[in-house]
């Protein structure tokens, strides 16, 4: 019975701390996870200190101010037909943006089946999503700054702390959906023109489209950040 040919002592795959070293130092894939993909977890994972700190500081200034607090269903109210709708506009944001995560997932799922174009047009409709949000955004900040008087360092409704809060949380969350914008949309344009295909590869397996799951982990977490602030700053 003839022996099983082993494989010489340096050919064999390192394990423990002397592995992990050795295929950082020889830039291989760590933690069975593609470099992009691992990067874009470590920079949400950063966001969301940055996040949490915003709202903990807001909900610590709301706790301890002794001024009163604007009352947010009358400040965010919507007048149509003479009626004050609360929470209209905020509501209408936040369907959007809800919206915006379900065409993603859809992109995410056409760029598992290689299929680019489909891919593209949904990446394209979720930056239009994102568009209109902001869209709704600046009429919002609009509407408080020239009827309402809210500046960042002043309130004549209450709380001077209350445009500070709404201004950095909602605004810093806003920079994210506007780079999230430009980010999908020169995703979407380099994957119509075949950026990220290899001729050398059959036609069905010709794309690796793996950056259209990293781009949907970006926005998943903007809208996962926006459920948070609706239901912190909004609602309570």
């Amino acid at each position: 019975m003839s022996a099983i040919p082993q494989a010489p002592p340096s050919q064999l795959p390192l394990t423990g701390l002397r592995g992990m070293v050795a295929d950082w130092s020889s830039d291989r894939q760590a933690f069975h996870v593609a470099w992009g993909k691992l990067m874009m977890w470590i920079f949400l994972l950063s966001d969301t200190f940055v996040f949490g700190s915003f709202l903990t500081g807001y909900m610590t200034v709301r706790a301890s101010t002794t001024a009163p607090w604007p009352n947010t269903s009358e400040v965010f109210a919507l007048r149509i037909g003479g009626a004050e709708l609360p929470l209209l506009l905020i509501a209408i944001m936040t369907f959007v943006l809800i919206s915006s995560s379900g065409t993603m997932a859809m992109a995410v799922n056409y760029a598992y089946q290689r299929k680019r174009r489909q891919a593209a047009l949904l990446m394209f409709a979720t930056a239009a999503f994102g568009v209109a949000f902001v869209s709704m955004q600046a009429f919002e900040w609009t509407k408080l700054i020239v009827q309402e008087g809210v500046r960042p360092w002043g309130n004549a409704m209450g709380a001077a702390q209350f445009g500070a809060s709404f201004f950095m949380i909602t605004g810093f969350h806003g920079l994210h959906v506007t780079a999230g914008v430009i980010y999908l949309g020169v995703v979407a344009t380099r994957l119509l023109r075949g950026r990220y295909d290899d001729p050398a590869l059959p036609p069905g397996r010709r794309g690796n489209y793996q950056i259209v799951e990293i781009a949907g982990l970006y926005w998943h977490f903007v809208d996962l950040v926006w459920v948070f602030i609706f239901a912190v700053f909004y609602l309570w």
